[in-house]
């Protein structure tokens, strides 16, 4: 079981580029489609969040619920759902504004338990920012890290979101001795500042750095550095791919049993770039159709 741990949320999506182009609801936040995307792929998946009780968090969990994700675990609360609004420039790449005051993902306590047969954890995006809910899944990461579970990070920065960018990139570091494995984009590299060897001197056996179409890098504990290509697509948006790489790295890993450090630690190259490459294939298809859409195992074929 990999249990992804976040914020699940409406996105409102551009059918066009500009700020005022139509917009159409869709399911999404980093969270919800890393574990949309793992349950397409064929990964038993559990999502732990809290949602609104009104209909847009209805929404979500069946949405989960259909990618065969189990949502047994999630909270529920009166409170509304958290509204992401999206806009496209002409290159199909997304920016975004928060609807987030009193929303109920904020509300989110850590739980006493996770499932018997988690095997990693995966945290990232406005989960970590939005207190108090921050402060609760900042717990379950120290939590899952201490009782030897694979941990998964992606930052995926939303800076308007941020009040003391200094203090968050101060927490980010914090976080690194209790996170496995750290992906996050070029972009998200540059806001944080550092550098990958920087980062696995504190913590993490591999960092994996997206750099949109250009491809993916991994760096690893032992000095290694390996790298794949994007592939070549006809983006209709980037909503979702980062999430779909999430997804496809934890898939991948899990499919090679190498959810652990040790077993991290001995992908060796062609490991690296066979999981790199999927990870690319994933994304690539995301990025083909409209919002957060990840696609299935069978569109991927083998790893």
């Amino acid at each position: 079981m990999i249990v992804v741990a976040g914020e699940a949320l409406i996105d409102l999506v551009p059918q066009g580029p500009g700020a005022l182009a139509d917009l159409k609801p869709a399911l999404g936040g980093g969270p919800f489609n890393t574990a949309v995307a793992l349950g397409r792929l064929g990964s038993p998946t559990a999502f732990c969040s809290r949602t609104s009780s009104d209909a847009f968090g209805d929404a979500l969990l069946d949405g989960l619920r259909r990618a065969g994700v189990d949502v047994s675990g999630v909270q529920r609360g009166p409170e509304p759902t958290t509204l992401a609004v999206a806009t496209l420039d002409a290159s199909g790449s997304a920016a975004y504004s928060f609807y987030v005051d009193g929303t109920a993902d904020r509300l989110f306590t850590a739980p006493a338990t996770l499932p018997a047969d988690t095997r990693a954890v995966s945290f990232g995006t406005c989960s970590l920012v939005l207190e108090p809910g921050a402060s609760a899944y900042e717990e379950l990461l120290r939590t899952a890290a201490g009782q030897g579970l694979f941990t998964a990070l992606d930052p995926n920065v939303r800076a308007g979101l941020i009040p003391d960018a200094d203090a968050y990139r101060a927490r980010f570091k914090s976080w690194l001795p209790s996170v496995s494995l750290l992906k996050l984009s070029a972009e998200d590299a540059e806001w944080l500042g550092g550098t990958p060897g920087e980062w696995l001197a504190a913590g993490p056996s591999a960092v994996v750095v997206t750099q949109g179409g250009d491809g993916l890098t991994v760096h690893t504990r032992d000095g290694a550095q390996y790298s794949v290509p994007g592939e070549e697509v006809e983006v209709v948006d980037t909503i979702g791919a980062g999430d779909t790489v999430n997804a496809a790295l934890l898939h991948g890993l899990s499919a090679q049993d190498a959810l652990s450090p040790r077993a991290l630690a001995a992908l060796g190259p062609d490991g690296w770039q066979r999981l790199l490459r999927f990870a690319a294939r994933a994304a690539a298809i995301t990025c083909s159709r409209g919002g957060a859409e990840p696609p299935y195992a069978a569109e991927l074929g083998e790893l």
